[in-house]
């Protein structure tokens, strides 16, 4: 058996790409109105977007037990993986990456955890090319490698219509948080070394569709890229973002998804998101 590759479950992989990679996800936790559940499995995003919307509802996200990494090695493991290669979203958004740490340090040598900067299908790339070599038949450093590599070939650019669900979680300052009521400004966002940070200010949902269309294709550099959008309720807006990046990146870009993000960043981002994940393949 080749070496192994988990993920977590905020790496939104398209659907369409199920059953293609050998991939393990381990989901975390959402609170909503006081009942948990795990993402993808026992809560959805339609259900968290609905909480937000509620005058009293609530919604807050756990990382997953060190334990259920701790299973999740030695599962595949037993079954006869060389090694694993466990690659999660950012540290600096989530207790996951310490879990999966934690858990590696219990299980053995035998698993490497990558630090993947970002989430969503940041993640999801690096995780993909990870499987891809982990089906070559690279070894376990030459696995964790390729994740390392990919996880830094993305940029991942956002809008929300408030920044209100990021600044309760605590994913961005309330100075931040601020800006967004301030003047009808409406900020793009992206992930910089891990965190979430402002990234241009425009006055208009519209303006901001279309600023983050310029953002994506100029994050996108000179070669052939891939694209992953994302939205939550928001399906016509996410649309409409796909075809003008896809548009504006003609023949250079390879392939391009569409996905609603899951439970868990949805109860940060809340209803509205758009946002494109670009990742550049190497030449």
């Amino acid at each position: 058996m080749p070496v192994a590759v988990v993920t977590d479950s905020t790496a939104y992989l398209p659907a369409e790409l199920s059953g293609t990679y050998d991939l393990t996800v381990v989901p975390l936790t959402v609170v909503v109105n006081g009942a948990d559940g795990l993402e993808g499995l026992e809560i959805q995003p339609a259900e968290v977007a609905r909480a937000l919307g509620e005058r009293r509802g609530s919604v807050s996200t756990s990382r997953p037990a060190p334990s259920q990494f701790v299973a999740a090695y030695r599962e595949l493991l037993d079954a006869g993986a060389d090694g694993i290669v466990s690659i999660h979203l950012s540290a600096k958004l989530s207790g996951t990456f310490e879990a999966a740490t934690l858990a590696a340090l219990e299980v053995g040598p035998s698993v490497e955890v990558v630090d993947s900067g970002t989430t969503g299908m940041g993640l999801g790339f690096a995780a993909l090319a990870a499987a891809a070599a982990a089906r070559d038949g690279k070894d376990l450093e030459g696995v964790r490698r390729e994740a390392v590599e990919h996880a830094s070939r993305v940029s991942t650019l956002f809008y929300v219509d408030t920044l209100e669900f990021l600044r309760r979680g605590g994913r961005i300052g309330a100075a931040s948080a601020l800006l967004g009521t301030a003047l009808s400004v409406k900020p793009i966002l992206h992930v910089a070394d891990g965190t979430i940070v402002v990234k241009d200010k425009v006055r208009t949902a519209g303006r901001a569709l279309a600023r983050l269309v310029d953002l994506a294709v100029e994050a996108s550099g000179d070669g052939e890229v891939d694209i992953a959008v994302h939205h939550l309720e928001a399906l016509d807006r996410a649309t409409a973002l796909a075809d003008a990046v896809g548009i504006r990146l003609g023949d250079r870009l390879r392939d391009s998804y569409l996905t609603e993000v899951g439970a868990a960043v949805a109860a940060h981002v809340g209803p509205g998101l758009a946002g494109v994940v670009v990742h550049r393949r190497p030449t």
